[in-house]
C-alpha cells in the first residue's frame, strides 16, 4: 500500500470500456479550470463520484480523441479505494454503478475488468483501430440523413476512385516515420508508428469507410492521411505521390494542408494482450458486442 492509503482500505484497479458520441465534447480528456468546453472525462470522473471511493477517482484514457471525434470503444483505467471491510466492486457492479450516475446521454461505459495495480492503460495497449466514415454524392449538408450528420464526412464527389485509394493505403503500411502526417511542432516524443491494416470499402451505412489499425495511436494522423486518400480517390493526388509525402518526412507539404473533419473518425478498438476486446461494437443498428 502507498503512503497515501487509509489503514485497512483496499485500492483496486479497474480497465473500462467506454463509447461516445463526440459532438458535445471538447474531446475525450477532462478540461480543468473554469472553462465552460468539457470533455468525455470530465463526467466519467463526476459519475465516479457515486462509488464513495476514499480518494477521489481519476481516468487515464487510453486514446485521446480531438473535439467531434467519436469512439465506439475507448479505454481507460481507474483506482477504486473502498473504506476498510469493503469488498472491492466486481466488474458488474462496476459498470452499473458509472453508468447509473453519468449525467450525459452520448457516453456509455460498455464493460469492465479488474487489472493488475500496475496495469496502464495507455502504454498497455498493443493496437487501435480506427473507422472514418465518409458520404458521397452530397453537393448540400442538408442532403444528408439527420442521423448522419456530425458522424460522417459529406463529399460532393458522387464517386471515389477505391482501387486508387486501397493503392495508395498500400504506401502507408508497416513501421514508418510519420511525421508527415503531423502537425508541424507536434509534442509526440516520437513520429514512428506501425499501420497494420489500412483498407477503403463500401459500406451499407454509408459509401466508403476506412479502417486502419495501427499499432500505437494515430489521431489527428488519421484524418490526414484520410485526407490524402480521399484526394487520389478524388483524382487530385496519385498512389504513387501518396509515398512521396511519406517518405518525405515533411509536415509542412503542400499536400498536408489537408485534414479530414473530426466528425468523420471513430475510435473503433483498443486492444490488450492477455485481455478480452470489448470495443467490436457495429455501426449502426446491431446489438452491442459487450452486454451487460
Amino acid at each position: 500500500m502507498g503512503s497515501g492509503l487509509a489503514a485497512g482500505s483496499v485500492r483496486a484497479r479497474y480497465l473500462v470500456y467506454f463509447q461516445y458520441l463526440g459532438t458535445d465534447f471538447n474531446g475525450v480528456a477532462a478540461v480543468r479550470g473554469a472553462q465552460r468546453a468539457t470533455g468525455v472525462q470530465n463526467y466519467l470522473e463526476e459519475a465516479a463520484e457515486g462509488l464513495k471511493s476514499v480518494l477521489p477517482v481519476k481516468f487515464t484514457i487510453s486514446s485521446r480523441t480531438d473535439a467531434g471525434v467519436h469512439a465506439l470503444s475507448n479505454a481507460a483505467h481507474l483506482d477504486v479505494q473502498r473504506r476498510s471491510g469493503q469488498l472491492p466492486f466486481s466488474p458488474e457492479v462496476l459498470t452499473q454503478a458509472l453508468n447509473t450516475h453519468l449525467r450525459h446521454p452520448a457516453i456509455r461505459v460498455l464493460k469492465a475488468f479488474r487489472v493488475p495495480s500496475d496495469f496502464h492503460a495507455r502504454h498497455s495497449a498493443t493496437s487501435r483501430t480506427y473507422l472514418y466514415r465518409l458520404a458521397t454524392g452530397c453537393p448540400q449538408y442538408e442532403q444528408l440523413p439527420v442521423f448522419e450528420r456530425n458522424r460522417c464526412w459529406a463529399l460532393r464527389a458522387d464517386c471515389l476512385d477505391v482501387a486508387a485509394m486501397q493503392e495508395a493505403a498500400h504506401h502507408l503500411l508497416g513501421t514508418h516515420d510519420f511525421s508527415a502526417f503531423q502537425s508541424a511542432g507536434s509534442p509526440s516524443a516520437s513520429s514512428v508508428r506501425t499501420l497494420r491494416r489500412a483498407s477503403v470499402s463500401p459500406g451499407p451505412a454509408s459509401p466508403f469507410v476506412l479502417p486502419q489499425e495501427s499499432s500505437l495511436g494515430l489521431g489527428l494522423q488519421v484524418r490526414r492521411m484520410t485526407a490524402i486518400l480521399v484526394a487520389v480517390g478524388l483524382g487530385t493526388l496519385t498512389p504513387a505521390q501518396v509515398k512521396v509525402i511519406l517518405e518525405s518526412r515533411d509536415p509542412l507539404g503542400r499536400h498536408q494542408t489537408r485534414v479530414a473533419p473530426a466528425h468523420g473518425l471513430f475510435l473503433k478498438s483498443v486492444l490488450y494482450r492477455d485481455l478480452e476486446d470489448c470495443g467490436e461494437e457495429r455501426w449502426p443498428g446491431k446489438a452491442p458486442a459487450c452486454t451487460l
